[in-house]
C-alpha cells in the first residue's frame, strides 16, 4: 500500500495537511510534472464544455461557470485533501443555483456561495468530514436521479428550440405542461443540433472513451452555425459572447438581512457541497488505493468557494466525472488540478471570442447526456431487486427531490435510512436462554421448580430500538429461577434506553428471590448501568464459568 494511504491520520498535523504538502515532499521532479501536465490539459478539455453548460442552466452567464473552474479548481487542488480532486461548477448544484438566482439574484448567488465556503471550513476545522461519509447509498442514488430529471427537464427548452410565452416555471409538475403547450413552436434547426450534439457524444463514450467528446461536439456544431449562417440561438446572440479576462475581485455585500434571507441557500449548498466533494474524492480513492483527508478537503472546497465569490463564480465542488478523467489520464497529484485550471484561463484569454459561435441547443445536448448519465439505472434495479426497504428509501428521496426540494429531500432519505438500519439492528439483538436442570430440590415447597441455574445469553445491541423485543423475550423466558446469570459479553452496544430496560428488569428478578450474576460486562456498559439503577446486590463475573464457579456450580 503507498506510504500516503496509511498516513493521512498519524498525527493532528497531518489531518490538516493540504495533498499538495504530502506530494511535494515525496520529491517532485520533471516526470511527476509531465504526467500532471497532460492529465490536467485533457480534463481542461472536458471541464470546458461543462462549465459552460452548467452555468447556462444555473440561470448565470456562462464565463461565470468558467470563473467557477479556474479559480474554483486551482484552490480546490492547491489546499485540498485529495490527490486527484478536480472541483469546478457541477451538474448536482444547477437546480439549487437556479432556485437561488431566481430569489436573490446574482448578488445573493455570490453571498450565498461565500456563505457556505465558510460553512464547509468550518466543518473541515472542526474535523467533522469524516460524518458525511455515513450517507446511506440509497440516498445518495436517489437524488443524484432525482436532479438528473429535473437537468433533463430544464434543458428541453433549449434542446427542442421551444419558445414560451412567459418565464419558464421552476417546479418540475410545473414546468411540464407549459413545455408542452409551447411543442408547436418547436425549431427543428436546433433540435437536430442537439440530438447531433448527444447522439455524438453517446457513440463517442461507447467507441472511444477517452475522447474529449463534449469538446468536439460542441465545437462541431459552434462550426456549422458559423458556417452556414444558421440562425438559431448562441452564446454570442444570448450573452453577448464571454469576458476575455477574470473580474476584478471583490467581497459580497454583506447585510444583515441579505444574510438571513439567503442562509437557507447557504446551508443546502454546504450539505450538498460536503457530500458531492467527499464521495468524489472515495471514487478517486478506490481508482487508485490512496486515501485522502476529509476534513482537509471541506476546508480547501470552503476557500475555494469564497474564492470563486469573491470573483463572480458560484459553487465549487469535487466533479466524480472530471476527477476519473484526472485519474484515468495518468495524473501524479494535485498539479494537474491546478493546470487544468490555468489551462481554462488560457482559453478565455485567448480564445473567448470562439465560444460566441456554439448554439445554446448543442450545450443542452451537453447536459442531457449528463443528466441521463446521473440516472444510475443499474444501481436502481439491483435495489429494488435485492431490498425492498432501501429500495423504498431510494424511491422517496428521488419524488422529494423532484416534487419538493433537494435538502428535504436528503433530510427524509437520512431520516428513512436510519429507521432502516434500526429495525435490522434490533433484528439482529436476541435472548438465548440455558436451563440447568441437574440438580433439584426434593424440599416439598420447591417440588415442581427444577430449575437451578438459568443462563441468559443476550447478543447484538441493546438499544431503544430492540429494547421492548428483548424485554419481552425475557418476561417470558424466565420461569423464577434460583440462580441467574445475564451474559453480556456478546453485547457491543448499550444505551440508557437499554441500560434502564435491563436494571428493570434485574430488580424484578431480585424481588422475586432471585440471585443475580452479571457476566462478562463491559466496564463502560457497567457505568452507564449502575447510571440507570442497577441494584448493588448484583453480582459481576468476567464470563460465564467465572459466574458458575462463584454461584459453587
Amino acid at each position: 500500500m503507498p506510504r500516503s494511504a496509511m498516513a493521512p491520520h498519524s498525527s493532528p498535523f497531518l489531518q490538516f495537511t493540504p495533498k499538495l504538502v504530502s506530494v511535494l515532499a515525496e520529491g517532485y521532479g520533471l516526470r511527476q510534472f509531465r504526467a500532471d501536465l497532460i492529465a490536467g490539459l485533457t480534463v481542461a478539455v472536458v471541464a470546458l464544455p461543462l462549465s459552460l453548460a452548467i452555468a447556462i442552466a444555473s440561470g448565470v452567464p456562462p464565463d461565470r461557470g468558467l470563473v467557477t473552474a479556474i479559480v474554483g479548481g486551482f484552490l480546490v487542488s492547491f489546499l485540498g485533501g485529495s490527490r486527484y480532486q478536480i472541483g469546478g461548477p457541477a451538474g448536482a448544484f444547477i437546480v439549487l443555483v437556479l432556485a437561488t438566482v431566481q430569489r436573490h439574484g446574482l448578488d445573493g448567488l455570490m453571498l450565498a456561495t461565500f456563505l457556505s465556503g465558510l460553512m464547509l471550513s468550518a466543518l473541515g476545522a472542526f474535523r467533522l468530514g469524516g460524518f458525511v461519509k455515513y450517507i446511506p447509498y440509497p440516498v445518495t442514488v436517489g437524488f443524484t436521479a432525482g436532479i438528473g430529471l429535473i437537468i433533463l427537464a430544464s434543458q428541453m427548452r433549449p434542446f427542442l428550440g421551444l419558445t414560451l410565452d412567459g418565464p419558464e416555471p421552476g417546479p418540475f409538475l410545473e414546468k411540464l405542461p407549459v413545455l408542452w403547450a409551447a411543442m408547436p413552436t418547436l425549431s427543428p434547426l436546433n433540435l437536430l443540433l442537439g440530438i447531433g450534439t448527444f447522439g455524438f457524444i453517446l457513440v463517442q463514450r461507447r467507441h472511444a472513451p477517452r475522447f474529449p467528446g463534449m469538446l468536439a461536439a460542441i465545437a462541431l456544431a459552434g462550426l456549422t452555425v458559423w458556417l452556414l449562417k444558421l440562425d438559431v440561438p448562441t452564446i454570442g446572440t444570448a450573452f453577448g459572447g464571454i469576458a476575455q479576462s477574470l473580474p476584478a475581485p471583490s467581497l459580497p455585500e454583506f447585510t444583515w438581512d441579505k444574510v438571513l434571507a439567503v442562509l437557507p441557500d447557504a446551508l443546502a449548498f454546504t450539505l450538498l457541497g460536503a457530500i458531492e466533494s467527499l464521495l468524489s474524492a472515495v471514487v478517486a480513492d478506490s481508482m487508485t488505493g490512496r486515501r485522502h483527508r476529509s476534513n482537509v478537503e471541506l476546508i480547501g472546497q470552503g476557500i475555494a468557494n469564497m474564492g470563486a465569490a469573491c470573483f463572480g463564480g458560484f459553487c465549487v465542488t469535487g466533479t466524480i466525472a472530471r476527477t476519473a478523467t484526472n485519474v484515468r489520464a495518468g495524473a501524479h497529484g494535485p498539479v494537474a488540478g491546478m493546470i487544468h485550471a490555468l489551462a481554462l484561463l488560457a482559453v478565455v484569454l485567448l480564445l473567448a471570442p470562439l465560444a460566441s459561435a456554439i448554439p445554446i441547443a448543442a450545450l443542452a445536448g451537453v447536459l442531457i447526456s449528463v443528466s441521463l448519465h446521473m440516472v444510475d439505472v443499474k444501481a436502481i434495479v439491483t435495489l429494488a431487486r435485492t431490498s425492498r426497504a432501501e429500495a423504498v428509501v431510494l424511491l422517496a428521496t428521488l419524488v422529494t427531490t423532484v416534487l419538493r426540494d433537494l435538502t428535504e429531500a436528503i433530510i427524509l432519505g437520512l431520516a428513512l435510512g436510519a429507521l432502516v438500519f434500526l429495525h435490522r439492528m434490533a433484528q439482529m439483538s436476541g435472548v438465548d436462554a440455558t436451563m440447568d436442570e441437574s440438580d433439584t430440590d426434593p424440599r416439598p415447597e420447591d417440588r415442581g421448580e427444577s430449575r437451578r441455574t438459568v443462563v441468559l445469553r443476550l447478543t447484538g445491541a441493546y438499544f431503544f430500538g430492540s429494547a421492548p423485543v428483548i424485554e419481552s423475550v425475557l418476561d417470558r423466558i424466565v420461569a423464577r429461577p434460583r440462580h441467574l446469570i445475564i451474559d453480556l459479553a456478546d453485547v457491543p452496544v448499550l444505551d440508557m434506553t437499554g441500560a434502564h430496560s435491563l436494571s428493570g428488569f434485574v430488580r424484578k428478578a431480585l424481588d422475586q428471590g432471585m440471585e443475580v450474576t452479571l457476566a462478562g460486562p463491559h466496564p463502560q456498559h457497567m457505568d452507564m448501568l449502575r447510571a440507570a439503577g442497577l441494584p448493588a446486590a448484583v453480582a459481576t463475573a468476567t464470563d460465564t464459568l467465572a459466574a458458575r464457579a462463584r454461584l459453587g456450580e
